[in-house]
């Protein structure tokens, strides 16, 4: 049996997330159909994580387990016939037998986008966050700076998923201006539930004067959910990269 690596990327605004639901359209679920399509199996795909509705992935690594005699080249364009437009199979590759695209992962990108602009932009509705307000970008710097390395980030997480710790690393966040356009670039060993969009929800907090870059700090160190920012919504959020 061979394990075929897929690098995708996909639109989140028609889905219900990645993973596959009882009576909802997600990624996972238009995936396995195309396969079963193509090879006649009815298989299930493994996935580098779990997306929320909304979310979007510029470079979403999955893979999956088949007897089919198809070749890796030729797998994209097979796939990309039966996918809708808004998913997008980029690559395919013979992987080790081994690799499961979950597990062996160390690392991931995700990039987060806000307009500040007064007016939004219609075309981009559904890929920044319109936050209406000019934020101090040179606080959420200083503040950002906090988040930087090994904590606990129980008070940067939603309830609702179980996982083994709460402890994560972050080993680069960036606050990029354009204009009126503010990008977060966050690189981690991995998140919790909401978590990106929680640190983004709290730097756009500091940004607007709602909580002090000097107790970002503290907040991170209280394990308190009450104390950080709103999660932003999601759909300003895109996976960019995952690390093996």
């Amino acid at each position: 049996m061979r394990n075929i690596r897929l690098t995708l990327q996909y639109d989140g605004s028609a889905y219900h997330g990645w993973q596959v639901q009882n009576d909802a359209e997600t990624v996972q679920g238009k995936l396995e159909t195309a396969i079963k399509d193509i090879t006649g199996e009815t298989l299930r795909v493994t996935g580098c994580g779990r997306t929320d509705a909304g979310v979007h992935a510029r470079k979403y690594i999955a893979n999956f387990h088949t007897h089919s005699s198809i070749s890796a080249s030729r797998l994209p364009y097979a796939l990309n016939s039966h996918l809708p437009n808004d998913i997008v199979c980029i690559e395919a590759e013979e992987a080790e037998n081994e690799f499961h695209s979950k597990n062996c992962a160390v690392g991931k990108k995700y990039l987060y986008q806000i307009n500040c602009a007064p007016m939004p932009d219609a075309f981009l509705r559904n890929y920044e966050w319109h936050c209406r307000y000019p934020l101090n970008v040179d606080e959420m710097r200083r503040a950002s700076k906090a988040f930087i390395g090994t904590h606990d980030f129980i008070g940067f997480s939603s309830s609702g998923r179980t996982v083994k710790t709460t402890v994560r690393t972050i080993y680069e966040l960036n606050i990029i201006q354009n204009g009126l356009k503010i990008l977060i670039e966050v690189v981690g060993n991995g998140f919790l539930y909401n978590m990106v969009r929680i640190i983004t929800g709290t730097l756009v907090f500091v940004g607007s004067g709602k909580i002090s870059a000097d107790d970002m700090e503290q907040i991170i160190a209280s394990g308190d959910r009450t104390r950080a920012g709103i999660t932003a919504p999601p759909q300003g959020l895109f996976l960019t990269e995952v690390y093996y």
